[in-house]
C-alpha cells in the first residue's frame, strides 16, 4: 500500500468511528476499514456498548476475504474479555497480515498488549497514523483512561459585548434555534451535563436532549441518548418537585451535608444522592469529576452560571470552552461569562487557544482550549 491509499483508508475509518459519538459511551468511538488487493472488503464501527467492536463488524462483512487482508482501526484492538471478545484474537484468527492502527489505547487493561499480540502473531503493526485526528474522537475517554476524571466542556452563550444574562437574570434567548441545536448536539455526545445548584434553583432546568434521533443522524434502532444530569449541590438544597427529576434518564446530586429527610425525599422523587468532599459552600470540584469518572462518565458538558464557570476555569478543572457570540449588545449592566475577582492585572489573565471558529446561525461559534500558564 502507498502512504496516500494508507491515508484514505484510515480516514474512512475514522470517519466511521465518528458515526458512534452518541452512542459508544462508556466505550469509545472507533471505526475499522479492511482492504485487500487495493480494495476495501469490510467496514465497521462500534455502535454502542455490549454490542460487537469495530473490528468484529468489519471482519463479519468481509468473511472469507479478510484472509491476506490489512485493517485500518482507528484505536488500538483490544486484546481483554470484555462484553465482547478480544477484537486482536479475531484479527488474527481471520488471517489479518498487516494492521494499522492510528492511536495506542490508553486503556491499562489494553496499553500496547493488543499491539504485542499482533506482532507476537507475525502480523505487521504500524502505528501513529492520523494519530492526532483518532484522539480527537476521544478527548473523554483519553482523560479518564490517564487521569481518572472525564473531559470537561463549558458551554457558554453571549452577547457580542460578552454577556450572558440581563442584569435581572433574563436570558431566554441570547442566541439562534439553530445555536440551541447546536447545544442539544453537544448534550447528546456527553456521558453527563452538570450545573450547579444556583442554576438549578434559578432556572429550573431539564437537561436534556430535544433532538430525535433522525435529526442525530442515528440508525433507527438507536434511541435519542440520555446523559446522566449531575447537580453539584453542597447543601442539598434541590427541591423534589425539581423538572428534571420527572424526566426520563437519571440524576445524580452531589452534596457535601444532608439530612437523611432530604435524601430520602429526594431519592423517592427518582434522584441519587452520592456525597463528595467539600463543605455548605463549595464542593471539591476535582473530587467530584474523579467521582464521576469512577462511574465511567467520559466527556461532561458544564451548562452553569458565572460563578462555578470562574472557580471552574480558575482550578484548570475545563478543558475546553465552547462560546456561541450572538450579534447584539446587552450593555453594562448585564451578566458576565465568568466570575473572577481575583483578576486584577494584564498578567493575571487566562490565555485560550482558539480551535474552531463557525458561523451557526446568525451567531458564531468559538472553540477554545485554556493555554497552561508557566
Amino acid at each position: 500500500m502507498s502512504l496516500l491509499e494508507d491515508h484514505r483508508h484510515m480516514a474512512r475509518a475514522i470517519q466511521l468511528a465518528a458515526r458512534g459519538l452518541y452512542t459508544t459511551h462508556p466505550n469509545p468511538r472507533v471505526g475499522c476499514v479492511l482492504v485487500k488487493d487495493h480494495e476495501p472488503i469490510g467496514e465497521g464501527y462500534h455502535r454502542r456498548a455490549g454490542e460487537p467492536h469495530a473490528e468484529r463488524n468489519a471482519l463479519a462483512m468481509a468473511g472469507d476475504k479478510a484472509r491476506g487482508a490489512t485493517a485500518y482501526v482507528s484505536l488500538e484492538p483490544c486484546s481483554h474479555q470484555g462484553r465482547t471478545p478480544p477484537c486482536s484474537d479475531g484479527l488474527i484468527e481471520a488471517g489479518i497480515s498487516r494492521v494499522v492502527v492510528a492511536m495506542q489505547d490508553p486503556n491499562p487493561l489494553v496499553a500496547g498488549r493488543g499491539l504485542q499480540q499482533l506482532d507476537e502473531a507475525g502480523i505487521e503493526v504500524e502505528v501513529g497514523l492520523m494519530q492526532a485526528q483518532a484522539e480527537a474522537l476521544n478527548p473523554g475517554f483519553i482523560r479518564r483512561m490517564q487521569q481518572g476524571r472525564p473531559y470537561v466542556r463549558c458551554k457558554l452563550a453571549m452577547s457580542l459585548d460578552g454577556r450572558t444574562a440581563m442584569a435581572s437574570g433574563e436570558s431566554q434567548w441570547i442566541t439562534s434555534p439553530e445555536a440551541r441545536r447546536d447545544v442539544h448536539r453537544l448534550r447528546a455526545r456527553s456521558s453527563a451535563i452538570m450545573t450547579g445548584v444556583g442554576t438549578l434553583l434559578a432556572d429550573d432546568p431539564s437537561l436534556d436532549v430535544r433532538l430525535s434521533p433522525a435529526e442525530l443522524e442515528l440508525e433507527s434502532d438507536l434511541e435519542t441518548p440520555r446523559p446522566l444530569r449531575v447537580v453539584l449541590d453542597p447543601q442539598l438544597q434541590t427541591p423534589a418537585t425539581a423538572r428534571m427529576l420527572r424526566l426520563p434518564g437519571d440524576t445524580l446530586l452531589l452534596c457535601a451535608e444532608s439530612t437523611p429527610e432530604k435524601t430520602t425525599a429526594l431519592t423517592a422523587a427518582g434522584a441519587r444522592v452520592m456525597p463528595v468532599t467539600g463543605n455548605r459552600k463549595r464542593l471539591d470540584l476535582a473530587a467530584a469529576l474523579e467521582l464521576l469518572g469512577g462511574l465511567q462518565v467520559n466527556e461532561v458538558l458544564l451548562e452553569c452560571g458565572a460563578t462555578l464557570a470562574g472557580v471552574m476555569l480558575e482550578q484548570g478543572l475545563i478543558d475546553e470552552l465552547v462560546v456561541y457570540l450572538a450579534p447584539h449588545i446587552m450593555g453594562d449592566g448585564a451578566r458576565g461569562l465568568f466570575h473572577l475577582p481575583g483578576l486584577r492585572r494584564m498578567a493575571d489573565r487566562f490565555a485560550l487557544q482558539i480551535t474552531d471558529l463557525r458561523q451557526v446561525g446568525r451567531d458564531i461559534r468559538i472553540t477554545a482550549t485554556p493555554v497552561p500558564s508557566h
